[in-house]
């Protein structure tokens, strides 16, 4: 049961990462279009966007010690953070999300770094928060531990 929530909890992991960078390469794409003087989008092109993001959480979880969670950024994070971002300019390349312009995917790609350490740092918030929040329910669970030990006669 323990690797089944394990394997759940990593899958969970992985399905937010997935919609979290498909909103941030949705937005740009949505961007590029407006700018561009069209309001519509290809739906293969979003189609392929969620299923590169997929593949991409599996590679961040599994092969790259899910850097964007890591509790610092150092080397080993900004290498990932950078084989990530040049995996997804050659995918977009490759399929044509930006159709083909090189200045655009050259954009992209700061676009996607600046991403991937605005994750970094919301996922070192989160952090932070929950283990601060976890920390006071111990202090709480102390006290409340304590007091009614207290409160014994000594013989």
């Amino acid at each position: 049961m323990e690797k089944f929530k394990k394997y759940l909890a990593q899958e969970i992991g992985i399905e937010f990462k997935a919609c979290l960078y498909f909103f941030v390469l949705l937005f740009f794409y949505a961007m590029y279009r407006v700018i561009g003087g069209s309001m519509e989008a290809s739906i293969i092109y979003l189609a392929e966007m969620i299923l590169s993001t997929y593949i991409m959480g599996y590679i961040q979880v599994f092969l790259m010690r899910n850097f964007d969670e890591a509790e610092h950024f150092g080397i080993f994070e900004a290498a990932a953070s950078l084989v990530c971002t040049l995996l997804y300019a050659i995918t977009s390349y490759l399929c044509g999300w930006f159709d083909r312009k090189i200045g655009v995917t050259a954009v992209f790609c700061g676009y996607m770094l600046f991403a991937y350490v605005c994750a970094f740092l919301v996922y070192k918030v989160k952090r932070d928060v929950d283990t601060k929040q976890l920390n006071e329910e111990l202090k709480v669970f102390q006290m409340t531990k304590e007091k009614p030990d207290s409160n014994k006669k000594k013989h």
